[in-house]
């Protein structure tokens, strides 16, 4: 086929309306597909890299915004293109979305809930990638990703992964990294030996290169059978779980070593002869 034919073929393709506007709109898709693409990559590069203006949390959070907003513009910018390449007036379409958005608006309300907090847990640092929360029955999360509409989350006990509606963000409560104990003694215990053992043991669990602080602070309830003695130590909240558990097993050694029982429930029963 010579080079004239070859174009009378093109031209006759192109004066087909049809196929002129269904090439037009691959073409729309293809350049939305090749920008979210770049973005896309952009965001991953800028990930494994420490942000100089944001902390390295915040700068997570903050491009994994972005990624869900440029898939939705896109998508939206897309499907406009798509409506004037095959004559849709989509300026008179605009000019009418606030009568659609008011007909939609009880349909819609709870994803523009969930799009409106999703901005306010970004302006308002309310919890960022990488924070641990806890949420309804997941005492431990540790939030993966923050989009428009949710938040994704790893429940550390379990390894699920589940997704908060943005709405619901005033049932989230985000968890700190201090540890607080209360350690029953008996009675028996002299007080000057019981603090005196318990700050040993504190200072056992500050030599733990995880702990940033552990600190003893005396005693704090007098209950029927025991007193209480209150300690507390701080880490990063990733580390909670495992260094509690660590200072709790501190704690009950350096007590055994000093010949320190911890109380149990006792029930007196009296018979009658």
């Amino acid at each position: 086929m010579d080079s004239t034919a070859v174009e009378t073929t093109v031209n006759t393709l192109f004066h087909n309306i049809w196929l002129e506007r269904i090439f037009w709109s691959a073409i729309s898709i293809v350049v939305s597909i090749v920008i979210y693409f770049i973005v896309t990559k952009f965001i991953a590069f800028k990930e494994k890299k420490n942000s100089i203006i944001f902390s390295e949390k915040k700068n997570k959070t903050y491009l994994r915004m972005l990624k869900s907003i440029t898939g939705y513009v896109l998508v939206i910018l897309t499907g406009l293109a798509i409506l004037r390449i095959f004559g849709v007036d989509t300026s008179s379409m605009l000019a009418g979305v606030g009568v659609i958005g008011l007909i939609l608006g009880f349909a819609i309300q709870d994803a523009l809930k969930d799009i409106i907090k999703g901005f306010d847990i970004i302006s308002d640092n309310y919890y960022r990638v990488g924070d641990y929360i806890k949420y309804g029955d997941i005492e431990f999360g540790k939030v993966l990703s923050v989009g428009l509409k949710t938040t994704r989350i790893e429940d550390i006990m379990t390894g699920s992964i589940v997704s908060i509606a943005n709405r619901n963000i005033d049932q989230v409560a985000v968890i700190s990294g201090d540890i607080y104990l209360t350690i029953p003694l008996p009675y028996e215990t002299p007080v000057d030996k019981a603090e005196a053992v318990l700050t040993e043991a504190m200072k056992t669990v500050a030599k733990n290169p995880d702990v940033k602080s552990a600190d003893f602070y005396g005693l704090t309830k007098l209950n029927d059978s025991s007193m209480d003695y209150f300690v507390a130590l701080t880490c990063d909240p990733g580390d909670k779980l495992r260094l509690r558990r660590f200072a709790l097993r501190t704690i009950v050694t350096t007590l055994a070593e000093h010949k320190i029982n911890i109380p149990y429930p006792q029930l007196d029963i009296h018979t009658k002869k």
